[in-house]
């Protein structure tokens, strides 16, 4: 085993690096630890790190090669990630002054499922996540590493992902850190929202202009 550890630092760093990068699911998680109980950001966590298992499946079987090459299927997927992130942004925009308080003090909160499924829609239907783990699956990841060892990686990148956000999750819905946002919550919605949006618009543009899915981003692009 100890033959695949360069390839498995590789993965880390390069995991590391997205994972921390700002993107969807981090606005999301966010969101969620300022306006939802600590419970309800913690289940989007590990939504997010359960979609991450998503990519890794299908870049095992085999699909995320297809994806790769098949400019119609790839464009299919950036456009229903684009539309989730618009309907998220939406709900972001719509935020009027003083909205945060009331959710924190009338503890209105999602389902369960509702919040982890928020996270892990969020990670699956990225399409910069599907470059991210297509890239990681076919150019560092040898060909010669058995599957199970692959299934390992993927198994690893989940777990990290869960945990980074877990850990964003514990940090904003401290009383203190909330108490400070809640003044101006109702603008940090509308900028998340803002940035989604641009993210959506950035999916959009990318699907006429007929960029296609060869141009893989560096690891360091986020998700």
């Amino acid at each position: 085993m100890s033959q695949y550890w360069p390839e498995f630092l590789t993965i880390a760093v390069a995991h590391l690096l997205a994972v921390a990068s700002p993107g969807p699911d981090f606005a999301v998680v966010l969101r969620q630890a300022l306006c939802q109980s600590r419970r309800n950001a913690w289940l989007t966590a590990l939504g997010v790190g359960t979609g991450i298992l998503v990519h890794v499946a299908y870049s095992l079987l085999g699909i995320g090669l297809l994806i790769q090459q098949s400019l119609v299927l790839f464009n299919v997927l950036k456009v229903v990630g684009a539309l989730y992130l618009l309907w998220i942004a939406f709900q972001c925009l719509r935020a009027r002054a003083g909205a945060l308080e009331v959710v924190m003090e009338s503890q209105r909160e999602q389902a369960p499922g509702a919040a982890f499924r928020l996270g892990f829609l969020t990670n699956a239907l990225n399409p910069k996540a599907t470059l991210f783990f297509v890239a990681l699956f076919s150019v560092v990841i040898s060909p010669g590493t058995p599957v199970a060892v692959q299934a390992g990686y993927g198994l690893y990148m989940a777990l990290a992902t869960a945990t980074w956000f877990t850990l964003v999750a514990v940090f904003f819905t401290l009383p203190r850190v909330r108490r400070a946002f809640a003044r101006f919550g109702h603008w940090l919605d509308r900028l998340m929202g803002g940035i989604l949006l641009l993210l959506a618009g950035e999916l959009l543009l990318s699907t006429v202009s007929g960029s296609t899915p060869l141009s893989a981003p560096s690891p360091g692009t986020g998700r």
